[in-house]
């Protein structure tokens, strides 16, 4: 690759966009420690910065086919290492909610689409493909990596040093690496940005990833908390007040869509031409965006617990247990770039969705209360290695189905698509774990005879909005508290222990589901290589084709 030092910054900033929510994730007990507050309020500064990043995106790609990718890109990462100086000197939650959820987040919305559409300027062909390979695995690798570096600079330092960090990456590219990255020339005329348009696209996307966010606290159909609006629960009908909103927000992205045609129609500049969703190619490379986001952000949310809850883990002996994945997508994603020019991105992400299907039924066979097992190990690096040859082609199926001048568009569906399945992939198996827990324990403690009857049906009522995944030690302390005799606590323990395997094995199973979905999806892909020549305004239809 002879631009070497382009990738390199495009990628450090890709790292960077990726690490802040997985660090976030495994340093919540420390924040909340340090910063006098609770897990929900935490909890709520993560959800709202993966609201600001899901709504946002469309018009943060929009501002930069207008203002220019690069200075849109400069603009994007001082906003957001302004955001991350603010959340690491942070003496309230707060202070974090504005510097991360919202300054880091709309710094991050101006960044990820610019990532996108520069590499697409900046390299061509065989390297291209490569680069977008190269972005593939960073972004994967990141989420990977994350518990690991944060949990050992929580562990070692605090979690306040990682933030400050990404505020001297930030500064050191504007400084030093900026100007090196080739950019698009500007546009002759200046284009009004469509505001009606970004506000029904922010609001419809908003509506959609908060109802998935919030079907684990309130249930997807079935109640099983509740929106509650000045101490009166929101529960339409009986239920869950979370298909009522992503439904809304389907209809708000129904009269975007409506509205954007009305824009054409009129000869005006609309936020996102209509069109684009007719391309089968950029489809098919959006679909899987959403699956292989949603797969990796399903297991990543179902690993750390096997980990931590059962095994005992601390947030750093996590993260370098998981650390084979890191390895194997890294090379995976290098050498899916390498092979772009020789073979089809159809078959690169095929091969790589088996070899994740075959990690993850590993992965699944080898969870256990005690984890012994080289297969483990093996499983994750299989994982990784899956997950790498897979986004090693997504970037550059979905930047070669337009011309270079739509590319800035492209970036923001690609990033939009990549929170969606984040956002679907932590509640569906989420969703699985929790309900598996729940319907497990209940069948254990039933199928007990040693345990009287109205005990069983005790711990059954007491538990009927759903049983919390928590470590051995809460768990001995619940159980403590209901003063149970000691036989009889031990054998609630044992079943709540095997419940939690169980969950666990079934989450993984319904990870290693959508994978093999993923293959039916994946014959939207081009068939033939993309990385020979020029990015085009789509390939043709013959490329196509489900074999």
């Amino acid at each position: 690759m002879k631009n070497r030092a382009t990738i390199l910054i495009l990628g450090s900033a890709q790292f960077v966009m990726v690490l802040d929510t997985t660090v976030m994730n495994v340093s919540i007990s420390q924040v909340v420690a340090d910063l006098d507050t609770t897990v929900p309020a935490v909890q709520l500064a993560i959800t709202a910065y993966a609201l600001v990043m899901a709504a946002f995106m469309l018009t943060g790609a929009k501002l930069g086919d207008m203002y220019g990718r690069r200075r849109i890109f400069a603009i994007g990462l001082g906003v957001y290492g302004t955001g991350s100086l603010i959340t690491a000197l942070s003496p309230n939650v707060g202070v974090l909610l504005g510097g991360w959820s919202f300054v880091e987040g709309f710094g991050a919305v101006l960044v990820i689409p610019a990532i996108a559409a520069l590499t697409a300027t900046n390299y061509e062909g065989k390297e291209r493909a490569l680069a977008f390979g190269l972005l593939g695995g960073i972004a994967g690798a990141g989420v990977a990596a994350g518990p690991l570096i944060g949990g050992f600079v929580t562990s070692a330092l605090t979690w306040r040093v990682v933030f400050a960090a990404e505020t001297v990456v930030v500064i050191a590219i504007l400084v030093f690496g900026i100007r090196s990255i080739k950019d698009s020339p500007p546009p002759t005329t200046r284009e009004k940005l469509d505001v009606v348009g970004a506000v029904l696209s922010a609001l419809g996307l908003g509506l959609v990833v908060f109802g998935i966010l919030k079907s684990s606290q309130w249930g997807l159909i079935t109640p099983t908390g509740a929106l509650t609006i000045g101490g009166t629960e929101i529960t339409p009908f009986g239920l869950s007040a979370v298909p009522f909103i992503i439904a809304a927000g389907v209809v708000v992205l129904l009269v975007f869509r409506r509205w954007e045609q009305r824009q054409m129609r009129m000869d005006r500049i609309p936020l996102l031409r209509p069109d684009l969703l007719r391309l089968p190619q950029l489809r098919g490379g959006l679909t899987m965006f959403v699956a292989s986001y949603l797969i990796m952000a399903g297991s990543f949310f179902a690993l750390p617990l096997y980990l931590q809850l059962v095994l005992g883990k601390d947030a750093l002996d996590t993260g370098i247990a998981i650390l084979p994945i890191s390895v194997a997508m890294i090379v995976a994603a290098i050498l899916g770039g390498r092979l772009a020019d020789r073979v089809a991105p159809r078959r690169i992400v095929r091969i790589g969705l088996a070899i994740l299907f075959v990690g993850l039924i590993g992965l699944m066979s080898s969870i256990s209360p005690s984890l012994a097992s080289p297969v483990f190990s093996v499983s994750l690096a299989l994982f990784g290695a899956g997950v790498g040859f897979v986004v090693s082609q997504l970037g550059n199926v979905v930047m070669s189905s337009v011309e270079r001048s739509r590319s800035s568009e492209v970036g923001g569906l690609q990033g939009a698509a990549q929170s969606l399945g984040s956002s679907l992939g932590t509640a569906l198996i989420g969703a699985v774990l929790l309900a598996g827990l729940t319907s497990g324990f209940h069948e254990n403690v039933l199928a007990d005879e040693s345990i009287p009857a109205d005990v069983q049906q005790q711990l059954v009522d007491a538990t009927d909005q759903g049983v919390a995944m928590i470590s051995k030690p809460q768990a001995e302390a619940t159980v403590s508290k209901a003063g149970l005799p000691p036989d009889e606590a031990t054998a609630v323990l044992n079943h709540y222990s095997e419940a939690q395997i169980e969950a666990l094995k079934r989450a993984v199973l319904a990870a290693s589901l959508f994978a093999l979905l993923a293959l039916w999806f994946a014959g939207d892909l081009p068939g033939v290589p993309l990385g020979t020549g020029e990015a085009g305004p789509g390939p043709a239809s013959g490329r196509r084709g489900r074999n």
